[in-house]
């Protein structure tokens, strides 16, 4: 799986995506210290061990490098950023009865407007698995010869919790 480079200066606009999420009576916003564990809990259940350690590293960070979906009090999906690597985004997820919602893209833009408040011109996208998403809500592009870039000789994956 390649990387992909996202152009932060040239961001969809991202209030109109999280105005839309909240008429379905999902908030987009950034994961609250003290809701770690149940962020960590839901990665865990959902996708797995090695996102939940990336997930702590985001919320280790000052800003926090985590935005998350909720709906009725419950998380549905969540992006993080400068976990990997700094400039990097992900892992990020939504959980499969809120796919489809534009949940996903509105979390994606926001963490990346996170990012460019913070001073970056770019993004990385690291293994990227569904590419067409990125290249159709971002312009994301693929980086050449990035496979596995910084995901080679890493420890096998756990499986997930149950």
């Amino acid at each position: 799986m390649q990387d992909m480079l996202v152009r932060l200066y040239e961001l969809p606009e991202g209030a109109p995506l999280r105005a839309a999420a909240a008429e379905q009576g999902i908030t987009i916003r950034t994961c609250n210290p003290f809701e770690a564990h149940i962020l960590e809990d839901w990665v865990g259940r959902n996708f797995s061990a090695r996102w939940v350690s990336e997930c702590r590293i985001a919320m280790s960070h000052q800003p926090i490098g985590c935005v998350i979906a909720t709906r009725e009090n419950a998380i549905i999906g969540f992006a993080c950023f400068d976990t990997t690597a700094r400039g990097f985004i992900g892992p990020m997820g939504v959980g499969e009865t809120a796919r489809g919602t534009g949940v996903g893209r509105a979390l994606l833009v926001t963490a990346l407007e996170r990012m460019r408040s913070l001073g970056y011109a770019y993004a990385v996208i690291g293994g990227v698995g569904p590419a067409e998403f990125y290249t159709r809500c971002v312009g994301a592009t693929t980086i050449e010869r990035s496979s596995p870039g910084i995901y080679a000789d890493i420890l096998p994956n756990p499986p997930l919790n149950d």
